[in-house]
């Protein structure tokens, strides 16, 4: 229960530096919301009537404490750029709710991608390297060393642009910038993921594998190993319950990393392919100056990065029982 609190406490003491942290930045960088919304020919009597109607005037600790005490409260203010119609601003709620799950199912299938493929990949490739006799062992490790390097070496935003050339111009498995809503087309839109999501997952998949081989090849230097062999167990039970099961270890924390990554929002790809997700969101709206959407992306990108880290070590605790005990 102590660990508990004192994550949550990190939690919360995170979340109120952060987000005072986002709105200094917003009173430094270069910049005006209101020249944003009105341009630049507007009247000084009407850029003064909007910093008033916006509360830019006032000082900005009474700024801060204004927007902090709605959002607990629930209520995450209104954009300054998105409106519902010429006389209401859209919630910022509302907008973030639109974009968010075409962000989380982008990171849904490209998680199942990455586990899928890199756990029985690193696990084939761990026992590759580990035969060293044998000239199809040392090949197959060397091609995979090669492969998994090179896709590493890939930036996303040009292996995006590869993925749209091949599968969708020359292939014509897709129709690039063809974007198909959840809400008219479910599975058109699933169908649509796939090759933004393979995009992610590729360079992520190389780095899982090297990694979970390079961690299995250490445990199978240990003493348990050669202590399982004398006892009688097989390769395949050493492997499967014993070696992978320790090897994963640094694995979690790694596939933590990139969840983390994912579900906060990949700003390049949604770029590339034109999803309306809340990386393409938080970067237009810091374009526009718009600062109750980015104050509550970032927020939201700080509450998944600590999230996903608290569920980091509770799957440590369940993977190796003895952490508990320390």
């Amino acid at each position: 229960m102590t660990y508990l609190i004192k994550k949550i406490a990190t939690l919360i003491m995170t979340l109120f530096l952060v987000s005072v942290a986002a709105f200094l930045a917003f009173q430094i960088i270069p910049g005006d919301v209101v020249t944003s919304i009105l341009g630049t020919e507007a009247t000084p009597e009407r850029e003064e009537q909007l910093r008033r109607e916006l509360g830019l005037n006032d000082p900005p600790v009474v700024r801060y404490v204004r927007w902090a005490g709605s959002v607990l409260r629930g209520d995450l203010g209104s954009s300054y750029r998105y409106s519902k119609n010429m006389n209401e601003m859209m919630p910022v709620e509302e907008l973030i709710g639109d974009k968010l799950p075409v962000t989380l199912w982008l990171a849904a299938v490209t998680l199942v991608m990455i586990i899928a493929v890199s756990i029985p990949l690193g696990v084939f490739w761990a026992r590759s390297a580990n035969h060293k006799a044998g000239a199809l062992h040392r090949f197959l490790d060397g091609a995979l060393g090669v492969t998994t390097q090179t896709t590493m070496a890939v930036p996303s935003f040009f292996l995006g642009i590869l993925v749209t050339y091949l599968f969708g111009i020359v292939l014509k498995l897709f129709a690039p910038g063809g974007y198909v809503s959840y809400e008219k087309d479910f599975w058109g839109f699933l169908g649509y993921l796939v090759f933004p999501a393979f995009s992610v997952a590729l360079p992520k998949i190389a780095m899982t594998a090297r990694f979970l081989r390079n961690s299995m090849l250490m445990e199978l230097q240990s003493d348990y190993v050669r202590t399982a062999y004398s006892k009688g167990c097989t390769g395949r039970r050493v492997l499967y319950g014993h070696v992978l099961r320790n090897a994963m270890m640094p694995v979690v924390t790694f596939l933590g990393m990139i969840i983390a990554e994912i579900v906060a929002g990949s700003i390049v790809i949604e770029q590339v392919f034109g999803l309306p997700g809340i990386g393409r969101l938080l970067i237009s709206s810091i374009n526009t100056r718009d600062f109750p959407v980015v104050e509550i992306l970032i927020l939201y990108i700080t509450f998944v990065v600590i999230f996903v880290y608290f569920l980091v070590d509770i799957l440590y605790r369940v993977i190796d029982p003895r952490i508990s005990e320390k």
